[in-house]
């Protein structure tokens, strides 16, 4: 079992940033790739980043476009999402998720555990 908090959501301004981080806890950490989804309202969950076990490789959705950096450090247990230039249509929830089958999954299917969101609102 992996249990996974996320913090740092709030309300931004467009064309703001945010950090948003994501402390694991329970089994090793650095056995598990780590992804971001998020979810607006009346909208499926929908994958946004992901980072391998060691940190080396990403994997992006189309729509970040250079505006969104996944990172992770091990030694804290920690993922990390920054997110600049926020545009309205980036208002979800963010969720961080573990998986063991690498940087590609991107499914909400490929993820085991997740946790329970942090709200992004995006408006001025």
């Amino acid at each position: 079992q992996v249990q996974l908090v996320e913090s740092g959501g709030g309300l931004v301004r467009p064309g703001g940033s945010l950090r948003l981080s994501c402390a694991a806890s329970g089994q090793a950490f650095t056995r598990y790739s780590m992804g971001w989804f998020r979810q607006a309202p009346g909208k499926e969950r929908e994958f946004v980043t992901s980072i391998s076990a060691s940190g080396l490789s990403t994997s992006d959705a189309g729509f970040v476009q250079g505006r969104f950096s996944v990172s992770r450090d091990n030694a804290r247990n920690t993922l990390y999402l920054q997110m600049n230039n926020l545009k309205p249509e980036d208002t979800a929830t963010y969720y961080c998720a573990a998986s063991r089958l690498g940087v590609t999954a991107t499914t909400v299917e490929e993820y085991e555990f997740w946790g329970q969101g942090t709200q992004v609102t995006v408006s001025s």
